[in-house]
């Protein structure tokens, strides 16, 4: 009995190695991936949020700057080149993401030199996109004096005239239509607001001054440009940390495909595909 006792717990325990390894992995990925995974689609839901509050601020307000007015300015002095700037930038953002693909594609290869020459590539548009970024803050706040707390973008209600000169030298100038564009520059470090005369309904001929576009629009530009940018900073940050760590050859000794570079592919187009997005959001609708 002593010697048939002994014997079944030897089978239990060869049976034991053979099905107690911790299980297959979850949807063939390893365990970093699906952390990555999860760590995306919770990112995911607050984009979504952000987003969503924008959609619900920008459509519950009777007035709301036209995004081919506010962002036709591109670098060298051009003007009114409606979206433009903001189509390179996407096209650099994207560009980067085929980088990225790139240099995915040769660690699967276990090439070395492929995955560094392509993730330098995805870091130089990463900071040229940056680059852009901080040009339009830059002529936003410092050319148009747009802030999170004063918008002078906006549209008109009505028709009308507007009316040049102080005192009683007051010319009439050009005319508007109601939902045209305007924009309230300062002057000498004042703002100085747009006075118009109603042209047409029941004020017509009043004299009135133009009041500041909605107070959300500057906020919720800057926030969410802003914290999709710190994204795009964090994933340079990290494209160059792991790129180093790829010319060291550190992940040569793991043979698994670079998978350090595959997982922050994964960030990199995430964060592509947030922008596209925002785009849609903030320069189309």
């Amino acid at each position: 009995m002593g010697s048939v006792s002994v014997a079944q717990e030897h089978d239990h325990s060869h049976a034991g190695e053979g099905s107690w390894k911790g299980g297959a992995s979850p949807f063939k990925a390893s365990y970093g991936k699906l952390m990555m995974w999860y760590f995306l689609l919770s990112d995911a839901f607050t984009f979504s949020g952000f987003l969503i509050a924008y959609g619900a601020l920008r459509f519950s307000v009777p007035t709301w700057p036209v995004p081919d007015f506010v962002f036709s300015s591109f670098p060298g002095g051009f003007h009114h080149k409606p979206l433009l700037f903001v189509t390179l930038m996407t096209f650099i953002l994207l560009a980067s993401s085929f980088t990225m693909v790139r240099a995915v594609q040769e660690g699967h290869r276990e090439n070395k030199r492929g995955v560094v020459v392509w993730m330098l590539w995805t870091i130089v548009g990463g900071l040229a996109f940056l680059g852009c970024q901080a040009w339009e803050w830059t002529t936003l706040i410092g050319e148009e004096h747009m802030t999170i707390t004063k918008n002078p973008f906006g549209t008109h209600t009505e028709n009308g005239v507007y009316l040049m000169g102080d005192g009683h030298d007051i010319k009439e100038g050009d005319t508007f239509q109601a939902g045209q564009s305007y924009l309230i520059h300062k002057h000498d470090g004042e703002w100085a607001p747009l006075k118009y005369k109603v042209s047409g309904g029941p004020d017509d001929g009043v004299v009135k001054e133009q009041k500041f576009g909605p107070k959300a629009f500057g906020a919720l530009f800057f926030f969410i440009t802003g914290f999709h940018g710190f994204h795009v900073l964090s994933g340079v940050a990290f494209l160059l940390i792991i790129c180093l760590n790829a010319a060291t050859g550190l992940y040569v000794k793991r043979q698994n495909g670079y998978e350090m570079v595959e997982k922050i592919g994964l960030y990199w187009h995430f964060v592509d595909l947030v922008w596209v997005f925002v785009f849609l959001c903030f320069y189309l609708l």
